[in-house]
């Protein structure tokens, strides 16, 4: 079988090339064992492949028969593409005018010249037989690269996404606008309007400018978005060029991208006990709620993977000098009851010093804690 086939055979079974030429070698090292007089299920063990692997591949039908018995011999059809007609077929689709255009734009071409040599099938059976059904032509395939940012200090990375709030009257719905700070997970921004327009979308982004003083900061924050229209408009990216932030979009097809906007929400519409569950009256009831979850989630509600402080208290930096009085409060309890505590106290180190990451898409930037000095941010 030469290498195209074996392309084209690897493709169809999900295997790599190089996992067969590893196949390959091991096969071949356990056959050079067993001549020398070493036992099979020993041989077959000191280089990893399992004994019935090794079988097919003894019988000189390995590639064929790795996963599945070998293919019976189906009879040629009479209506079968003759040796002389594929071999025309490859010839036509590899001319320097089809070299970059597939079988559904080739076929049509030729039909317009008024010759037809195969259907389009037969194109896409020929090409792919000989390993040519992949991209065609010399641009290389479009590729979007996922995004990672890395935020080390509260103003770095601010993540945007909206949702609806219920309204009382079935089939209606308010809009709300949010932004949050990646680093301490700190609501920044949050505004509740009637309808989804770009106009409004940009009062936001505004006043938290103002708020957070972003102009007075080297390095601008960058906004990572839900990808919608509306921050895609032209008034919302005025807004941000403006401003000097970046717009940062997510990875294509994928709900969860901003995790943690997602479960602000969730804890937005099911854990907390003064949303109203048949929606919001009118506009004004639910600008009057705003400001009181604002209020509690950000001051009040304290966060787990922030060792139980508030987002306020990590956001101003108070996170450290709290858990190191409560690291003192256990360690004076433990003076008065030694026997009741065990050598494991609980853990009130800071996080504060560890990265927060967004789409992390290596695992270096997860394992190792770098300093917010020495770490430059990535961003696309």
């Amino acid at each position: 079988m030469d290498e195209a086939r074996e392309r084209t055979w690897g493709c169809e079974h999900g295997v790599h090339q190089r996992e067969l030429e590893r196949w390959r070698g091991a096969a071949a090292q356990v056959l050079a064992d067993l001549e020398d007089g070493a036992r099979q299920p020993l041989a077959c063990k000191s280089t990893g492949i399992n004994v019935r692997t090794l079988q097919p591949w003894k019988s000189g039908s390995g590639l064929h028969a790795r996963y599945r018995r070998p293919r019976p011999e189906r009879p040629t059809t009479t209506d079968a593409l003759t040796d002389e007609e594929r071999a025309r077929t490859l010839t036509v689709a590899n001319e320097p005018r089809f070299a970059d255009q597939p079988p559904a734009r080739l076929v049509p071409a030729l039909a317009d010249e008024g010759a037809y040599i195969a259907s389009e099938s037969c194109f896409q059976r020929v090409l792919h037989e000989h390993g040519q059904n992949a991209h065609r032509g010399r641009a290389p395939q479009p590729t979007r690269t996922p995004t990672t940012h890395v935020a080390n200090a509260p103003g770095q990375v601010w993540c945007w996404d909206m949702t609806h709030l219920p309204e009382q009257i079935q089939g209606r719905r308010l809009y709300l606008y949010l932004i949050m700070d990646l680093f301490s997970s700190m609501i920044v921004a949050c505004e509740i309007h009637e309808f989804d327009d770009a106009k409004r979308a940009a009062c936001p982004l505004k006043r938290t400018a103002l708020t957070e003083g972003i102009h007075a900061m080297a390095d601008k924050p960058v906004l990572q978005d839900d990808n919608s229209g509306t921050i895609k408009a032209t008034a919302v990216l005025a807004m941000l060029h403006w401003l000097g932030i970046m717009p940062s979009y997510p990875r294509p097809r994928v709900s969860d991208n901003n995790a943690f906007v997602g479960l602000l929400f969730e804890t937005t519409k099911y854990r907390q006990h003064e949303f109203p569950v048949r929606g919001f009256a009118t506009l004004e009831d639910a600008r009057q709620w705003r400001p009181d979850f604002v209020r509690w989630y950000n001051f009040e509600q304290r966060h787990s993977a922030l060792r139980y402080v508030t987002r306020a208290q990590r956001h101003a930096g108070e996170d450290i000098a709290v858990l190191a009085a409560r690291h003192q409060t256990y360690l004076k309890a433990r003076e008065r009851h030694p026997a009741r505590w065990p050598d494991n106290r609980r853990d009130w180190t800071s996080v504060s010093p560890s990265p927060v990451t967004l789409n992390p898409e290596r695992d270096a930037v997860n394992r190792d804690p770098v300093h917010p000095k020495n770490m430059d941010r990535l961003v696309a």
